[in-house]
């Protein structure tokens, strides 16, 4: 009987434990990314991209956060936007003229708010003739800033041969 009575006490004890345990709330759930929209935007600013380069007016260029480091191949880091810009128009002076560059997105990685997004893309310049000089792939981190990407990072590689030293 005393067991029976204790196993009462211990089943009710339980029950009011559980009974009077706050229910976890949870989370809302997080708006939906969608990949298809990202996309359309970063080939955009790709695409855009490219138009100012071979328009030779790199400075129109809406794409580098004032913070942004890229890795170019051959060179030392750039910091700020501007190191950046002044490295596009060098590379825009002594460059064979007549060139046109094109870069294609290949895949995103987008973070689950959708405000960071890792590209991989390629890229091509051609001559004047359209034939392919050299081409290459890049990575780049977005992060979204008043509702807009900007690049922070990038980083590109290429097939085109290491420049010979002077």
């Amino acid at each position: 009987m005393k067991n029976k009575i204790f196993k009462g006490i211990v089943g009710l004890m339980v029950l009011t434990i559980i009974g009077c345990t706050p229910k976890k709330e949870e989370a809302p759930a997080a708006a939906a990314v969608d990949n298809e929209q990202i996309k359309t935007e970063l080939q955009a600013m790709e695409t855009a991209f490219a138009n100012n380069m071979n328009a030779g007016t790199p400075e129109s260029i809406v794409y580098y956060a004032d913070d942004a480091t890229s890795y170019p191949q051959h060179k030392a880091p750039l910091v700020g936007k501007a190191a950046i810009e002044k490295d596009l128009k060098d590379e825009l002076a002594s460059g064979p003229k007549g060139t046109k560059v094109a870069y294609e997105l290949l895949e995103i990685h987008p973070s689950s708010d959708g405000n960071q997004v890792v590209e991989i893309g390629a890229y091509k310049v051609t001559d004047s003739t359209s034939a392919v000089i050299y081409s290459g792939r890049y990575m780049a981190v977005f992060q979204k800033k008043d509702g807009k990407y900007l690049c922070v990072r990038d980083i590109a590689n290429s097939d085109r041969p290491m420049p010979e030293k002077k």
